[in-house]
């Protein structure tokens, strides 16, 4: 099936999501800006750093795209960002990373923001989807085991609503998939407003 859009993102969840909903497309491998991994501004808010970073994926897709004289179609990305009072929590970096996070999260209830953006003829669509999760309390059992797992390494806020941590959530309201990696219903919006129809 010929690709309808490129995704700027190397997200395996992501992928399954698109595929879910239909939508052929082409993983665009974009090679990572240097330096830190999608440094916070100073002075900028939660909601703010996560709307730009998924901007500035999309405009370095487009650029990529351009670079590489690739065909040109819509380029899809997203960025996904645990927020706990305010602070926002990232992919934690080690063992003792990942176990703060997980026991800072444990028993509380925290929001993640995924924010879209589609590139289209020259023109960025943006939307965000908002979540509000509660996770039981946690034990250091639980947390040492869920660590070992392997899981929580490369997720925002160190787990995944999709995999072992689901027995963790006591309460989600929001988008299921938005707190996965990709909201569906967002992104449909986004692709019907440049005409891209789905089945």
């Amino acid at each position: 099936m010929t690709s309808q859009i490129y995704l700027a993102s190397a997200s395996p969840r992501r992928r399954e999501l698109l595929t879910q909903i239909g939508l052929a497309h082409t993983v665009l491998q974009v090679p990572a800006p240097p330096g830190e991994d999608e440094p916070q501004h100073a002075g900028e808010t939660a909601a703010d750093y996560v709307q730009r970073t998924a901007r500035e994926k999309a405009e370095r897709g487009q650029q990529w795209m351009t670079s590489q004289s690739l065909p040109t179609l819509p380029i899809l990305a997203a960025d996904t960002t645990v927020i706990l009072q305010g602070e926002v929590l990232g992919k934690p970096t080690n063992l003792a990373h990942a176990t703060d996070m997980l026991s800072r999260l444990s028993g509380t209830s925290h929001h993640v923001h995924t924010a879209v953006v589609l590139w289209h003829d020259g023109q960025l669509h943006e939307d965000v989807s908002i979540s509000e999760v509660r996770m039981r309390t946690l034990s250091a059992d639980d947390i040492a085991r869920y660590c070992d797992s392997g899981e929580p390494f490369g997720k925002a806020g160190a787990y995944g609503i999709q995999g072992l941590a689901g027995t963790f959530i006591a309460h989600l309201s929001g988008s299921y998939t938005g707190v996965m990696g990709l909201p569906v219903f967002e992104t449909a919006n986004l692709l019907r407003r440049v005409g891209i129809a789905l089945p």
